[in-house]
């Protein structure tokens, strides 16, 4: 493929005869993914399994039964989000994606939170899937009979034990990220093979053998209780979806830009058919206090209900794949949205360091799993994990529903003149982005506000409304300050111009400026 002319933004490539490795994605990240690379990766980050495992009995502590409902409605706006990505990314590919997209056409400051909230989020994700895998862990060794060592409970529940099990799994797992995409793509595929096959042979059991009657109004949002409620739950069915714009992350690795959409919107299909194959079949065999009861803990449940040892354990080994799978796939996204912010001195020079040899931004995948590893020891402040995930999945669904809706307002933007190309265009590339961004964006809205009102006082709980609220506000405040930074100390050519550099450029300018 051609390298595009450089934008105003990108400064000429340098006459040397052998450039920087470790300055630009054009000398570094390599073009060796396709179509099913980006399935993988997509599907990966997505965490079907994950999601069901701690998001079926989350979701019913919210909406009840009427979960496969949510998930449904929540796809159609999720849908209108994968097609701006899709038209966007032909359009420009860029590893910044959102980041780049928006600070083009909305303007830098939303840009650059765009990008903000979409990494913090992402490091967030790691961090509390660290803890999932730690728990994880936990029980195996519970069930090989070690309940204790070095004087420690081994307790599943425990958000330390958990969290520092979970970090020492995702120093392995920074590793291999580190070693290539390619590599990290093909162990990703047999993780996948693996637990679909579980996830598919439980749920589908449990929904010829449950006992628990069907009812078409599982699929009735109406008998929800109140707005608050539906606004939280349709946040959190969105939540279920994110990850799937991983794909959109690699375009400079994939040999063809339109591969990454088709990868994105494969995985995005393949996830509702899976989303709403396990709700029914969760609700078949589980009742509603059972899935209450056991909240992010409703998977392995399922299989000890259903099968005897050692088939049991199949549901947790499931698991743990799919959380090792999504961290992995996670890390890859986060860095090159951060090696995107670095190459326009939005972020510091780290960000854009290549490795020499496996051609990915390694200092920052290094980096990114420092950050994470620092939250996870912060959110030990919540000793109960279900209370840690529960409330990690409510600020990251409020920033999740912030970028997915700027990005596509973007969209909506930007191809404006397609109003005059007929309805079927107006409508795919205008009228279905925009109403799908302000969607979301009035649900993160509204559920924001919701929280700052059903709670007279601060407290550490994910019960709290200002606790809840406070979490993505810090991270929306955090992100204006480093906008503030790199406009007036960094002095970004971002934010003079609104552009990223070009997705091939192939050499930047360095700065001193500390990251």
């Amino acid at each position: 493929m051609a390298s595009p002319s450089p934008s105003p933004s990108s400064p000429a490539p340098a006459p040397a005869p052998t450039p920087t490795p470790a300055v630009g994605p054009g000398s570094g990240l390599r073009r060796s993914l396709g179509v099913v690379d980006g399935v993988a990766i997509a599907a990966s980050s997505t965490a079907a399994t994950t999601s069901i495992a701690i998001g079926m009995g989350t979701i019913a502590t919210i909406v009840g039964l009427q979960g496969p409902a949510l998930l449904l409605l929540a796809f159609l706006p999720v849908l209108g989000i994968a097609t701006a990505y899709a038209r966007l990314n032909r359009s420009e590919p860029n590893c910044g994606n959102g980041y780049t997209w928006v600070g083009k056409t909305l303007g830098p400051w939303p840009g650059f939170l765009t990008g903000w909230v979409t990494i913090v989020g992402s490091v967030i994700f790691c961090a509390y899937t660290s803890a999932v895998m730690g728990s994880v862990t936990l029980v195996f060794a519970n069930k090989a009979g070690l309940h204790t060592l070095g004087g420690v409970a081994l307790d599943p529940a425990s958000t330390g034990v958990s969290t520092a099990v979970g970090l020492v799994l995702l120093l392995g797992l920074t590793a291999l990220a580190v070693t290539g995409t390619r590599a990290t793509t093909r162990f990703q595929f047999a993780l996948l093979v693996f637990e679909y096959a579980v996830l598919i042979g439980f749920c589908g059991w449990a929904l010829v053998t449950g006992g628990q009657s069907f009812s078409l109004s599982w699929f009735n949002p109406f008998e929800i209780a109140d707005g608050t409620t539906f606004a939280q739950g349709m946040v959190l069915a969105v939540f279920f979806f994110w990850g799937w714009d991983a794909a959109f992350s690699v375009t400079e690795e994939t040999r063809k830009p339109g591969d990454a959409a088709r990868g994105g919107l494969i995985a995005l299909f393949a996830m509702l058919g899976l989303f709403l194959f396990a709700s029914i079949a969760f609700q078949r065999e589980m009742s509603l206090a059972e899935l209450i009861e056991n909240g992010p803990q409703a998977l392995p449940y399922l299989g000890q209900k259903l099968a005897a040892e050692p088939w049991a354990t199949l549901p947790l080994v499931a698991l743990m794949f799919s959380a090792a799978a999504s961290v992995q796939s996670t890390l890859i996204p986060t860095a090159r949205g951060l090696l995107a912010m670095g190459r326009d001195r939005t972020m510091g020079p780290v960000w854009t360091r290549v490795h020499p040899r496996y051609g990915t931004p390694a200092a920052g995948t290094v980096v990114v799993l420092s950050i994470a590893a620092a939250i996870a020891l912060l959110a030990v402040a919540l000793p109960r994990l279900s209370d840690m995930l529960l409330a990690a999945v409510n600020a990251i669904g409020l920033l999740v529903a912030l970028y997915y809706g700027l990005t596509a307002l973007a969209c909506a933007v930007r191809f404006r003149s397609a109003l005059r190309e007929g309805p079927r265009t107006a409508v795919l590339a205008v009228g279905v982005p925009g109403v799908s961004g302000l969607v979301l964006l009035g649900l993160g809205g509204y559920l924001g506000y919701s929280y700052l009102t059903m709670s007279d006082h601060f407290e550490l709980s994910p019960d709290n409304g200002w606790f809840m609220f406070s979490l993505p506000a810090v991270i929306v405040l955090v992100g204006l300050v480093m906008a503030a930074i790199a406009k007036y100390v960094r002095r970004s050519p971002y934010f003079a111009t609104g552009r990223g550099t070009d997705a091939e450029a192939i050499d930047l300018p360095m700065d001193r400026t500390p990251v």
